[in-house]
């Protein structure tokens, strides 16, 4: 551009169409190519020319690609600009498509349009030339008069703006270094004009007419930035700061009022965020480290990346609780109160409640406890950390920890990542607000591990007092203090609890129901809840306990109360279709309906006949309220009974006996079946068995081939070695279902005693205990759950090792006194009670025969 002369562009060019915006010479644009007519043009002419000649193109401002090549090309403009392509950049995304890069050269004129396909080719002839210039028919004072006019409002405008700024400067340079003469383009395409006004500066091929239409665009310019001047605050020359900024990010126009009223509203909000940073109450590391990010953020441009993840990282400090708390109720009396309308029994929980309040009656400073409730599903364990909150007067938040496997989860992301947060606690701290919330993390004994990481690792900081009262959060990188947080942790179990983390909880077992407990809670809770929320009245519906004890022990039979709460649902839904059919309509009976219940008259009372869901007379009228639920109604709304009392049935022969296990949904019974064939003295086990119950049954068949002439126990050919020529084959019933321990013990020898004596195990008689080779009896865990587990089965007696008398002292005392039990120390105290009359030792004496 230094010389006019030197740019000779062909006579033909290709023409490329287009109608964002307006290329003048001097100027660059990049604009993106989509149609056929230019793709052909970028395909054949850009991509495959060798040649600097295949670059230079003729751009079209103004005029539109038809979307089709079979349309006809639309009136060109007259005026275009002949360009170089320098750069071609190809994309699939979202659809096939160019984006070109392009700089102008000088002004044309379409002569004549040669040929529209495969793109148009037009013949053109080069209107900007040097020697227009210095051969002009006006004076050359008035030419110098409007340049220098030009020049002035030029260098006026670049001084307005922060020399400081590179781009800035190099624009100051090129009004001293180039002529005259190519500055109203280049300015034209660098300050804020519309593609309308750019268009009339294209089409002035005169450079009178150029100057005169170039210099009130730049004086409107100026005295926009005057008027910004002045409704700006005066404060640390934002002025020019603010739009120094621009040009560094945006070379090719300069700011509108628009923009910096919107950087202004940002720059008050930077303000306010400081001054909230020197307000609050954080502490003197995190405020240290908010004063330096907020000195980096004054001075980074928006467009950053890095200015979002900074603005968010400090709104975060702001919104943390560092030194805002909730005031405890400390009301010994009122908390009880609160914990017993809540939750039925559960004493252990409560008492350990009540023993934190009266702690901090006597010490402010007392450190959160770290409590963790471990019991089957169903027992309430989480609601009942939702009551401790509300007992306490503090915020609750769950953290539900079931199939994290990722530390980021705990200890939150580094900010050097994309997308980084912090980790649940302290999100969970932001949500509640205060710094000493009740904290539930849920299901810590099913945490995962992967590659990213232990979770369960991380949460030994957090959950050990000594440590946790500077917790550093990868995301906040300063330590915040959680001594003053409640953590209380639920699990099923806690085999699948890494020790070093067990060891810095509570650990509080929450056992199963009893049938007396899961009535009151279903006739206290669960009845007036699914009541509520299905829209009926105590007047409405009338469930007595006999009813509900029926829905236990015959269709539900589990530890907690949650199918017991299904099925009340299901029997208030039954209701409920009865309701809303009496207040809409009346049915006539169906005969088999009428059948059913005429068969029912046998069974209830003439009172009762009345009110009873399976009643003729209910179904034929509107129902009279109260509807009873009896058996009967049960049946047909529950269907058949679920569970059967099959005790005594599977104990009619011998070779069978009931054993206790523990899981963690709660304890069971357990079946153990033994027979004897014809073989080569082979033991088999079946029944999906761990290791340790395998080898519980080869101490059992051992110690019982070592004691078998004491006991007079033959096999079928009536040798005392039970295994000569005799298979044995135990089977633990529910196959699919893992089973491992040794508690097992007794039970197997009881069976296999059993099956080689003949005689049978007494119906209501369950074991549990594990065996050693010389027939001790040793103690084993889960006792109360295995003793209420044969509560609901029906026995009547249990035997269990002596070393466990001290752990029915959990048990309630309406439970023991429905049972009888038999401590044993060893196994022949276990046989003994195992059996009808006994199970006797034969002493037989030997006769010593001389050698001598």
């Amino acid at each position: 551009m230094a010389s006019g002369s030197a740019i000779q562009i062909p006579s033909r060019l290709p023409l490329l169409l287009t109608h964002e915006g307006v290329l003048l010479p001097g100027s660059t644009m990049r604009t993106s190519v989509d149609s056929p007519r230019n793709m052909q043009l970028v395909r054949s002419r850009l991509l495959k020319g060798t040649s600097l000649r295949s670059t230079i193109i003729g751009v079209i401002p103004n005029t539109s690609d038809p979307t089709s090549d079979c349309d006809d090309l639309p009136s060109l403009h007259r005026i275009g600009t002949a360009a170089l392509a320098v750069q071609v950049v190809g994309s699939n995304w979202p659809k096939p498509h160019y984006t070109l890069l392009v700089t102008g050269l000088c002004r044309f004129q379409i002569l004549q349009l040669l040929k529209e396909k495969p793109y148009p080719v037009a013949e053109v002839e080069q209107l900007d030339r040097l020697e227009q210039f210095t051969n002009q028919h006006k004076s050359e004072e008035e030419l110098g008069e409007l340049s220098e006019q030009f020049y002035k409002y030029a260098v006026q405008l670049v001084e307005m703006l922060d020399m400081s700024v590179p781009a800035v400067a190099k624009l100051r340079r090129l009004l001293d270094n180039l002529p005259r003469e190519v500055l109203p383009d280049i300015l034209t395409s660098i300050i804020r004009t519309s593609n309308q006004e750019k268009l009339q500066i294209l089409d002035a091929v005169r450079l009178e007419e150029r100057f005169k239409m170039t210099i009130p665009l730049l004086v409107r310019q100026i005295e926009g930035l005057k008027l910004l001047q002045k409704t700006r605050k005066p404060k640390q020359d934002d002025d020019k700061r603010v739009v120094a900024i621009r040009p560094a990010r945006r070379i090719n126009h300069i700011p509108s009022a628009t923009e910096d009223e919107e950087e202004e509203e940002d720059h008050d909000d930077v303000v306010m965020l400081e001054k909230k940073i020197r307000t609050s109450s954080m502490s003197e590391q995190a405020l240290k480290v908010c004063l330096k990010e907020i000195k980096r953020l004054k001075k980074m441009p928006q467009s950053m990346p890095e200015y979002a993840l900074t603005r968010n990282y400090l709104e975060l400090m702001v919104e943390l609780p560092w030194n805002k708390s909730t005031k405890d109720r400390l009301e010994i009396r009122a908390a009880r109160i609160l914990l017993d309308n809540d939750h039925y029994a559960m004493e252990k929980l409560k008492k350990r409640v009540l023993e934190y309040l009266a702690v901090r009656q006597l010490k402010n400073n007392l450190k959160g406890p770290i409590l963790c409730f471990v019991g089957p599903p169903g027992v309430g364990k989480t609601s009942v950390g939702r009551s401790i909150a509300k007992t306490l007067g503090r915020e609750f938040h769950r953290i539900a920890l079931g199939g994290v496997c990722d530390q980021s989860d705990i200890r939150g992301h580094r900010r050097t990542y994309v997308g980084s947060m912090p980790g649940r606690i302290i999100n969970g701290l932001k949500t509640v607000g205060v710094n000493n919330p009740v904290f539930l993390l849920d299901e810590v004994d099913k945490l995962g591990k992967s590659l990213q990481g232990d979770p369960a690792a991380a949460l030994l900081e957090v959950l050990d007092p000594e440590q946790n009262h500077s917790f550093t959060d990868h995301y906040l990188n300063v330590a915040f203090d959680l001594s003053q947080v409640l953590f209380i942790a639920t699990a099923n179990t806690t085999a699948t609890i890494p020790p070093a983390l067990l060891d810095r909880m509570e650990i509080i077992q929450v056992p199963g129901y009893t049938q007396e407990e899961k009535i009151e809670i279903a006739h206290r809770h669960l009845i007036p809840k699914q009541l509520e929320q299905h829209g009926l009245t105590p007047q409405q519906i009338q469930i007595p306990q006999v009813t509900t004890l029926d829905i236990i022990t015959r269709y539900t039979r589990e530890a907690g109360v949650r199918s017991l709460d299904r099925k009340l649902g299901a029997i208030c839904r039954a209701v409920a279709v009865k309701v809303a059919e009496g207040q809409h309509k009346e049915t006539k009976p169906d005969r088999a309906e009428v059948a059913e219940g005429e068969d029912c008259k046998e069974h209830i009372t003439e009172d009762a006949k009345t009110e009873s869901i399976s009643d003729t007379a209910d179904l034929a009228l509107p129902p009279e309220m109260p509807i009873l639920i009896d058996f009967h109604a049960l049946k047909d709304i529950l269907g058949p009974p679920m569970y059967e009392m099959e005790v005594s049935e599977r104990l009619s022969q011998p070779g069978v006996a009931i054993g206790l296990a523990w899981t963690p949904l709660g304890g069971e019974i357990m079946f153990v079946e033994a027979s004897r064939m014809d073989g080569e003295g082979q033991l088999t086990l079946t029944g999906q068995l761990g290791d340790v119950m395998k080898e519980s049954a080869h101490l059992a068949i051992s110690w019982l081939r070592s004691n078998a002439k004491r006991y007079q126990l033959t096999n079928a050919s009536g040798s005392f070695d039970l295994l000569d020529n005799t298979d044995i084959h135990l089977h633990f019933p529910a196959g699919a279902v893992t089973k491992d321990g040794p508690s097992a013990g007794v039970t197997i020898v009881t069976c296999l005693a059993s099956l080689f004596s003949g005689r049978l195990v007494c119906s209501d008689v369950a074991m549990t205990g594990e065996i050693t080779l010389r027939g001790l009896v040793l103690p084993v865990g889960g006792i109360k759950d295995k003793v209420l587990a044969a509560h609901r089965a029906g026995l009547k007696r249990i035997i269990i090792p002596q070393r466990n008398e001290k752990d029915l002292e959990e048990i309630a005392m309406n439970v023991r006194q429905d049972l009888t039990f038999v401590m044993a120390s060893c196994l022949d105290e276990v046989l003994n009670a195992a059996f009808d009359g006994g199970f006797s030792v034969k002493h037989i004496v030997e006769r010593l025969n001389s050698k001598l």
